[in-house]
């Protein structure tokens, strides 16, 4: 898509990047551009020609309008958590780091609300509004270093999803700054606004391919009274996945019901050493929160749930601290399983929560068909599964078997009514099936917005669309 630039325009170009941001803010080094070639998803690198890391709005709108003129592709660039490679800046360009851009701008208890720049970590956010008695739900597992800018860009979930909804749910107002350079504001500090197109959502999860979000306004709630956490064993892993739709059909939202196969919960233990179960075929982690009165009542009626469905254990945490081990291990499970094998593919099908059960069997069933390691625990509550496979990217043979492997499991997912991503985005690894969910009107309907707003293609290139989207599909089925 974009050609590689001679040193001469590279050189012209620097010159102009550095006048915008600063000589320090500008790094073309083998070594500066290397840290920045690659995210938290295996097998994806590509230099960039510059990082540049801009300290105000006005500095991002400038440098993307240049980038425009000059044709060059920009990558928005946080923590580089994220699992789908939407972060590689395959095309080259300039990796557009907010590191700088880390300020908690307001926080206005009278509207609940924080302003933020998008390099704020996230768990500074929760931190910060829990010493006032508010909370800021969403909790991606990797918020103590996910920004929240990232967060964003990917519409991000986590453990208490299932009660308090992701990350989408909780933004009010976006400034970002546009390809063209120009600055426009989305939103607002309003529990009403209905005046024209919903542009703050078309931005929440957009990956970084229409925009730069460049300011933040998030909602905040009330501090919760108290909360209590269960752990429920099974020797039947189906019976665990029932387990989940019996509780939420007895009317009852629990912040997290988080589901860990015998795997994954074994590499837990190994990693954290907290006493887990690992006899135990599967556990459910149940956390629930609110006025006391109602989570006792709760927990008493889950823990019932629990045994009906032939848990064969069900413990509750006896203290905050035991109950905040339990969800810090949970948390663990991609990092436990990462020190196992060479490579980790961490994906993350999703289905609605009465067919998770099913959903489990299929996962197992496909890795055994495949004969590949298949690990998976998820956000079960919500049906937000992540099916993590161990292995070796030097094994060419394993990793075709492991790609046909993740075909099936979305292919399944779709089937059931689910879809190819919950929380991780599309990116280059999820963009060959994207079809497959939207099919060839919805994928044109996206190409339409991106046209009508990043009509020369710079905001993060190579993702999202895939140019093999129907080869792949064919192939694959």
């Amino acid at each position: 898509m974009f050609s590689a630039k001679s040193k001469k325009k590279l050189k012209q170009l620097k010159n102009r990047l550095t006048e915008i941001v600063g000589t320090e803010n500008v790094d073309d080094s083998t070594s500066g551009r290397l840290v920045y070639s690659y995210d938290a998803t295996p097998n994806y690198q590509s230099l960039p020609d510059f990082v540049v890391s801009p300290r105000k709005a006005e500095e991002v709108a400038a440098v993307l309008k240049l980038c425009n003129d000059t044709a060059t592709p920009v990558i928005a660039r946080g923590s580089g958590t994220n699992l789908c490679a939407d972060t590689c800046p395959v095309h080259g360009g300039v990796v557009l780091l907010l590191k700088n851009m880390n300020r908690i701008l307001e926080l206005d208890k009278e509207n609940l609300t924080i302003t933020v720049q998008p390099g704020v970590i996230t768990k500074t956010i929760s931190e910060t509004v829990e010493k006032e008695g508010l909370f800021y739900p969403p909790d991606p597992s990797s918020m103590k270093i996910s920004t929240i800018g990232g967060n964003i860009s990917e519409n991000s979930g986590g453990l208490r999803g299932l009660k308090y909804g992701v990350t989408r749910d909780y933004v009010m107002a976006l400034q970002v700054a546009l390809p063209n350079g120009e600055l426009i504001r989305t939103g607002g500090k309003l529990t009403k606004d209905v005046a024209g197109y919903d542009l703050t959502r078309l931005f929440v999860g957009s990956e970084g391919t229409l925009g730069m979000i460049t300011e933040i306004t998030l909602k905040l709630i009330p501090k919760p009274e108290s909360q209590k956490t269960i752990l429920a064993l099974y020797q039947d892993i189906e019976a665990a996945g029932r387990t989940v739709s019996a509780i939420i059909a007895h009317k009852m939202i629990p912040v997290t019901l988080e589901f860990l196969d015998q795997d994954t919960l074994k590499a837990v233990e190994d990693f954290v050493h907290i006493g887990l179960p690992t006899d135990a075929k599967a556990i459910l982690l149940i956390k629930q929160d609110g006025p006391e009165e109602i989570v006792e009542r709760d927990i008493k009626k889950i823990a019932e749930i629990c045994r009906d469905e032939q848990a064969v254990d069900v413990q509750v945490a006896a203290t905050d601290e035991e109950a905040d081990k339990l969800t810090t291990a949970r948390r663990s499970a991609l990092s436990a399983l990462a020190r196992l094998k060479p490579t980790t593919i961490l994906e993350d099908a999703t289905v609605p929560r009465s067919e998770i059960a099913k959903m489990v069997r299929a996962i197992a069933d496909i890795a055994k068909k495949h004969n590949v390691r298949i690990s998976t625990f998820g956000h079960a509550g919500d049906g937000n599964l992540h099916p993590t496979c161990l292995t070796d990217a030097r094994n060419t043979e394993e990793m075709k078997r492991v790609e046909e492997a993740f075909a099936e499991i979305f292919e399944k997912a779709i089937e059931l009514g689910g879809t190819l991503t919950g929380e991780h985005g599309v990116g280059m690894t999820k963009a060959p099936y994207l079809e497959w969910k939207l099919g060839e009107p919805g994928i044109e309907v996206m190409r339409g917005i991106k046209q009508a707003i990043d009509p020369s293609g710079i905001m993060n290139p190579g993702k999202v669309f895939a140019e093999k989207s129907k080869e792949r599909m064919a192939a694959a089925k």
